[in-house]
């Protein structure tokens, strides 16, 4: 249904065609195809935001209004929202509107999550940070393909065709950002991507200025419950924020609406018992998908940064994992790309991959230096003897697994 209805905004914006996935790291490359010999879009997320906002004026009954909400109109006895205080573009002039139910979605930086959720809120966490340029004519390692590059020591970068001479490319940053941005970049990150993107990059780093944009993580928590406010939802990243590497926000977002709509043909709004009870049917109907890509996003983050010892034996596990091909391909990329939203799927290749990787660990070639030649490491497979401290580091790496894990399924599945 909702591919349905997006296919004429899509096409009415530029939009490129997406395979799958290019991941690089060092000299290799991953080839990840979609499942099914389906397909993603890349776009311009402006032109994408302008179009659903012209598909919005057209729905019969709709008034658009640009003005800055300033304040939430609430009654002064019941504390319900009945409206917004909002002012008009270049005046200071303000004007109430009141509404039977307000729909919140000022993203990650919201003036009113605080105010609406009350003592039910969580508090927010930000991780890292994204920055973003756009390079110019890039040659991408495969066309069609969302490139992950995996920079050592420093996590990700993506790239991925946005217009026909556009390229989107995000750069993961750890906290603190460095202070010489650029120079950080050309210096730690371009090298170690493939040739045939260097020169644009270069080009870009000198012709724009570097957007950044906090990495945080909030978890949903259900309103319409006794401590949020009645009157309002919130919606978006105002509510629920996760890591942008899996792009799987706007699959939450939208996944989210198409729930929200059809629950909300057919109640009364001003009846909040009736509104608190949809609201509860919303969350655990959104939950399978959104609890999937949430645990996702900062799962994969980690593994790809590998800052570790342990992170580095699970992320070359991940590898050999994705060689195996067939359903080790087929079940994460669906998982992915919001395709299965199976918890149960999630957890089984998550700890797939640990197992397999302590099977790697143990049993595959790994290099050793050379003693007559130190440019060209020996591969050579774990000794016996080597085995009781193996079964030490492996116990280490499962942990570590669940360690990842734990935690992000605790902060989806607990409920108060």
């Amino acid at each position: 249904l909702a591919a349905i209805q997006l296919t004429p905004t899509c096409a009415g914006i530029d939009v490129m065609p997406e395979h799958g996935y290019c991941v690089v790291q060092s000299s290799q490359i991953m080839h990840i195809l979609y499942p099914d010999s389906r397909q993603g879009r890349s776009f311009h997320r402006g032109q994408f935001v302008m179009a659903l906002r012209g598909h919005a004026k057209q729905v019969l009954g709709a008034d658009v209004i640009k003005a800055t909400v300033n304040e939430l109109i609430e009654c002064q006895h019941t504390k319900q929202v009945l409206g917004v205080h909002a002012t008009w573009p270049n005046s200071t002039e303000r004007e109430s509107f009141l509404a039977d139910l307000v729909i919140i979605a000022d993203r990650c930086f919201s003036n009113f999550r605080n105010a609406v959720m009350g003592k039910a809120l969580r508090e927010s966490s930000t991780r890292n940070h994204f920055c973003s340029v756009i390079p110019k004519d890039t040659q991408l390692p495969m066309p069609q393909h969302s490139t992950v590059g995996l920079v050592q020591g420093h996590g990700s970068v993506l790239l991925y065709q946005i217009l026909e001479h556009d390229t989107c490319m995000l750069v993961a940053v750890k906290h603190p950002v460095p202070h010489d941005l650029k120079g950080h970049i050309l210096r730690d990150i371009v090298p170690q991507l493939p040739a045939s993107l260097h020169v644009a990059i270069h080009e870009a780093l000198d012709r724009d200025c570097i957007r950044r944009m906090p990495n945080s993580f909030l978890p949903a928590v259900e309103q319409g419950g006794k401590y949020t406010k009645q009157g309002t939802i919130l919606l978006g990243d105002t509510w629920n924020m996760h890591h942008p590497l899996t792009g799987g926000g706007m699959t939450i977002t939208l996944h989210d609406v198409v729930i929200l709509s059809k629950l909300l043909a057919n109640v009364n709004f001003c009846n909040w018992d009736q509104m608190s009870n949809l609201l509860g049917n919303w969350y655990w109907s959104r939950k399978l998908l959104s609890l999937m890509i949430n645990i996702l996003s900062f799962a994969l983050y980690d593994l790809f940064g590998a800052d570790g010892e342990h992170l580095a034996v699970l992320q070359k596990g991940c590898f050999k994992y994705f060689e195996c091909s067939g359903e080790c391909v087929h079940g994460p990329v669906s998982l992915l790309a919001g395709i299965s939203p199976s918890p149960s799927l999630l957890a089984y290749h998550f700890f797939a991959v640990a197992f397999y990787s302590i099977w790697v660990m143990f049993f595959h070639p790994r290099p050793v230096v050379n003693e007559s030649d130190s440019d060209k490491p020996l591969m050579v497979s774990p000794q016996l003897w080597e085995y009781p401290g193996l079964v030490v580091r492996g116990m280490k790496v499962l942990w570590t697994t669940c360690v990842m894990f734990g935690p992000l399924l605790w902060s989806e599945i607990r409920w108060w």
